[in-house]
């Protein structure tokens, strides 16, 4: 039944990777020709690599004004390396290691869990465990496999995203 579930999801979010409304309900009964989001896993990220990508989205929060947490975790999902800005809220400390935790081993940025609930409906994303319906969570990829992923929260949704873009552009 978790494998049923899980492969709805990643169906449902490859719909709403393209493009898909909220009016126009996908067919979760529908079976694709291909795996989404079948990005490979590769060596995880160094503690060195991890600090360059944290240090780039520190960087874009302080030129914004933004207090923020930053995660980074290797393929896996583990925590690789942390930072909280001064004055980033507490809670978002958990957020982001849950974003990036989520980014690296749904092989996806969260946004997608984002779109499916708020855009198409698809409320059962929200039983996955592991899975996070908030943007700034991304994979980091290197030569077309998931070297690790990047979380940050302390903003808007649209904050974080942004500053994690910022981190993840070093990598891509």
């Amino acid at each position: 039944m978790r494998v049923k579930i899980l492969s709805i999801a990643m169906f449902g979010a490859s719909l709403l990777a393209s493009g898909i409304s909220h009016a126009q309900q996908p067919n979760l009964d529908a079976i694709p020709d291909a795996m989404p989001f079948d990005v490979p896993y590769g060596a995880p990220i160094s503690l060195d690599r991890a600090g360059v990508v944290i240090n780039a989205a520190v960087a874009e929060a302080k030129k914004r004004n933004w207090k923020m947490n930053v995660a980074v975790v290797d393929a896996g999902g583990n925590l690789v390396a942390f930072q909280r800005m001064d004055g980033s809220q507490l809670a978002s400390i958990q957020i982001a290691e849950h974003k990036a935790k989520a980014a690296a081993t749904f092989r996806r940025e969260t946004v997608i869990f984002e779109n499916g609930i708020q855009k198409a409906g698809l409320n059962y994303i929200m039983t996955l465990d592991g899975a996070i319906g908030s943007r700034g969570g991304i994979p980091l990829i290197e030569g077309g496999k998931i070297i690790g992923a990047v979380g940050c929260s302390g903003g808007t949704g649209s904050q974080d995203e942004a500053t994690c873009k910022a981190a993840a552009a070093l990598i891509k």
